[in-house]
């Protein structure tokens, strides 16, 4: 290898290890702070407990219902991963595929929502779900996020890259417009679907202001609401806190782990076309 090259190599793999430390540092720091005593986690200065306290994992989630709370977040989950790959799907195409009056207009308008922060909408969609009666329920906390302008724009731009003769052969051959997108363009938007998973996955799972507005007994709360009650006035259990911060960070990290080549994959083949 030319010196060159070398040198390039070794910077590019630098700056690599360099990222990847930053992000493992704090998922080190968070398990070996949930295996410390609750003194030691204001006394220790090093890295590594001097003890390790695995029963802290055991006594975490008996200092709360996190049984129910990770079913509830679970559940919330899936709905709204269900609720963004169908809807969002069908609004994608219609945009991308179907001719109708300020469909460029109303693309615009959606585009636009991107950049309203999530809080102007909050009291109105609350007040929405209190008048539907939906506050305290499962309905509460999925239904007024079934769908998400991010994932519309998403999935478009990638039925743009998707030959449009494809589904023009299979409309020849006999199929119909849903029989069209659900045998031609859903199996080739795979990768787009993934990556679309993982992000309403990850939105929904870790979510904190939504939950929190809408439940008020812990029957359904989600692992996120639960945490806080770790957090007490005059003082914070710490090592109960990383525990069960670490336990809720699972699910994410195995879903991400399970999906991120089609993550990847899709990220990189989503173009801009229009």
């Amino acid at each position: 290898m030319k010196p060159a090259s070398l040198a390039s190599s070794l910077t590019r793999h630098g700056v690599l290890i360099l990222g990847a430390a930053v992000v493992v540092v704090p998922f080190l720091w968070m398990f070996t702070t949930s295996l410390e005593s609750k003194a030691e986690t204001y006394t220790n200065t090093s890295i590594l407990p001097t003890s390790w306290h695995w029963e802290n994992y055991i006594h975490a989630w008996q200092s709360a219902p996190f049984g129910q709370y990770y079913l509830n977040s679970l559940i919330m989950a899936a709905g709204i991963v269900s609720g963004h790959l169908v809807l969002d799907a069908l609004a994608a195409y219609a945009f991308a595929r179907l001719r109708f009056p300020l469909r460029r207009s109303l693309f615009v308008v959606l585009l636009a929502a991107l950049i309203v922060p999530t809080f102007v909408t909050v009291i109105p969609a609350y007040a929405i779900t209190a008048d539907l009666g939906w506050i305290d329920s499962y309905a509460g906390l999925i239904v007024p996020r079934l769908a998400d302008v991010f994932g519309i724009v998403l999935l478009r731009q990638y039925f743009l890259s998707i030959p449009v003769e494809l589904e023009e052969a299979a409309r020849i051959d006999g199929c119909g417009r849903f029989a069209t997108f659900f045998r031609i363009v859903v199996p080739l938007s795979l990768p787009a679907f993934a990556t679309l998973g993982i992000f309403s996955f990850l939105f929904a799972w870790n979510d904190f202001l939504w939950p929190l507005l809408v439940t008020n007994t812990d029957e359904l709360r989600t692992i996120q609401i639960g945490l806080a009650s770790f957090v007490g006035r005059y003082g914070t259990s710490w090592n109960y806190l990383m525990a069960g911060t670490l336990s809720a960070t699972i699910p994410s990290i195995i879903v991400f782990l399970f999906f991120q080549r089609a993550l990847v994959r899709g990220i990189a083949t989503t173009g801009s076309k229009d």
